[in-house]
């Protein structure tokens, strides 16, 4: 007669193994609404990688009622993120709304994609949209302008085509920041045409912003809910500040223009502000002669107003050089600013005087505001 056979003995492997299947199955039992923001939260790759849990996972995340799709360069990605090949996969098996479309570095394998992703998201009602070009000024597809349903545009290092006749841009837009992109001739106008169509815009950057032709213009920005502004540009593109009634923040690095007569009439559309970052470390360093900027009755004029800086609570400039126009508008925050609580200040490289001398001339100046405090931060790094 054989001996008894003994008991297999589980793995502990195996067991446990068994124990997260049920963990999983028991989450699955979850209400649809919980296991959507649990998914959503994981980000699309996470997402798609509970399909290995359990069988009642598998292909959970294709149920989704709103994705949000994100593809960031990752440190092992040579080129372009490698979650940008697997788009057009998850576009075609998850047919949900995508709420948020946001990715890196895309270079030339896929631009020409960009323009089917576009005409699916706009169909799929996106809200976010964030594209980031690698190199080259790519040019960016004209169904971008399909996406009617955008509360946020972010674009960065590509070629902005003209609107299409007859098409109104993003209605319901509040957030709009264009970065080292390219506009072609007239393209002022569409930006222009952009912000009009926008009565819900709130916040803006137009940085490293370039236009075609060979001629200024002057256009509008007038937004009457916007509530941060920020602007650099190495050249006046012919701005034009109007209506901006609830400003409470604003970053400007115009480089030369910043000491410019003009600086101004533009200041004038930025009066409501609280918080002001002026950047003048930018500036194109001039000879001897050239540096020699005198405040002229114009500037002057222009800038003691009753209304400037009535609202401003914190100013900060980098980068000065203690230039004539400089002084005249630190003067001018220090005596108009009632509600001033700090003026930080740092030089830049090229300054026309000692910054000993430049501050004993501050320190002499008027100040509206009992409590406002200046802030030497020495040299700007």
């Amino acid at each position: 007669m054989p001996p008894p056979s003994r008991p297999r003995k589980r793995r502990r492997g195996g067991r446990a193994t068994e124990a997260a299947a049920a963990e999983a199955d028991a989450l699955i039992s979850l209400p649809r609404d919980v296991l959507d923001e649990i998914l959503t939260r994981l980000g699309i790759l996470d997402a798609v990688r509970t399909s290995a849990l359990s069988r009642a996972w598998r292909r959970r995340w294709e149920a989704l009622r709103s994705l949000d799709l994100s593809f960031p360069r990752l440190e092992d990605d040579k080129d372009a993120p490698k979650g940008l090949g697997a788009v057009d996969s998850i576009l075609l098996r998850c047919p949900g709304c995508v709420r948020l479309f946001r990715a890196a570095d895309i270079d030339e394998h896929y631009a020409g994609r960009v323009h089917d992703w576009l005409h699916v998201l706009s169909r799929r009602g996106v809200e976010i949209l964030d594209l980031d070009f690698d190199k080259g000024f790519l040019p960016l597809p004209t169904s971008v302008f399909s996406c009617g349903r955008l509360t946020s545009l972010s674009l960065f290092g590509c070629a902005i085509p003209l609107l299409p006749a007859g098409v109104v841009a993003f209605p319901e837009l509040r957030k709009l920041s264009l970065v080292n992109v390219r506009l072609p001739d007239y393209g002022e106008y569409l930006i222009e045409e952009i912000i009009d169509a926008s009565p819900l815009l709130d916040f803006l950057v137009l940085t490293d912003v370039s236009f075609g032709g060979d001629y200024i213009r002057e256009w509008v920005i007038q937004a009457p809910n916007l509530r941060h502004f920020t602007i650099c540009s190495e050249i006046n593109y012919g701005w034009v500040l109007e209506d901006l009634t609830s400003l409470r923040s604003a970053v400007i690095d115009l480089w030369d223009f910043v000491v410019d007569s003009k600086f101004a009439k533009f200041l004038l559309g930025v009066v409501q502000v609280r918080k002001l970052l002026v950047v003048t470390c930018n500036a194109p360093i001039y000879d001897e002669e050239e540096q020699k900027f005198e405040a002229d009755k114009e500037f002057q004029n222009a800038l003691w107003t009753d209304g400037m800086c009535a609202n401003l609570h914190a100013v900060q400039m980098t980068g000065i050089n203690w230039r004539r126009n400089e002084m005249v508008f630190i003067e001018l925050i220090l005596s108009k600013a009632r509600l001033l609580h700090t003026l930080s200040i740092s030089h830049g490289e090229k300054i026309v005087m000692p910054s000993e001398d430049a501050l004993n001339e501050l320190l002499r100046y008027k100040r509206a505001s009992t409590e406002a405090q200046v802030l030497f931060k020495g040299k700007e790094t």
